[in-house]
């Protein structure tokens, strides 16, 4: 499973879940990605699942970028456990992530391929997700190849 290998602070506020994603909403390295549509947890099993089921319909053909890490701990009470007596330890790790943003990328493989596999990881996924192909960025014309009226 995800996890950092070390922390400043073992345990953190809940925090707020509020807006949409202000980084990360772009996709950087495959063709294909996962977006967000809403705001969740996703914790690193869940994450994980996620990417084996890919990279399994995949057959292990083409790449698979996992856009998001758990670094955020998230601490529960033992049960039966009297109110009181501090903060409990920390159980698992999320990935706080907002509408908008890319979970997953894929490269190398055809639309409908991809298209079938992110599929595939966004039931593993606790939120609504959309899928994505990367925009075709606008070719810059040079001044060479500018055609002159006056000819």
């Amino acid at each position: 499973m995800l996890m950092p290998k070390r922390v400043k602070r073992r345990r953190v506020h809940r925090g707020r879940m509020k807006g949409t994603a202000q980084r990360g909403n772009r996709i950087a390295y495959g063709e294909y990605g996962l977006v967000a549509m809403e705001s969740a947890w996703v914790t690193s099993n869940q994450i994980e699942a996620s990417r084996v089921a890919m990279t399994r319909y995949m057959k292990r053909a083409g790449k698979v970028w996992v856009d998001i890490f758990p670094d955020k701990p998230v601490t529960e009470k033992p049960a039966e456990t009297r109110m009181g007596s501090g903060k409990g330890s920390p159980e698992y790790w999320v990935a706080v992530v907002k509408p908008g943003r890319v979970l997953f990328e894929v490269a190398g493989v055809d639309e409908a391929t991809a298209r079938e596999a992110l599929r595939l990881a966004m039931h593993k996924l606790p939120l609504k997700c959309k899928f994505m192909k990367k925009p075709v960025e606008e070719m810059p014309v040079e001044a060479d190849e500018t055609v002159d009226a006056e000819d």
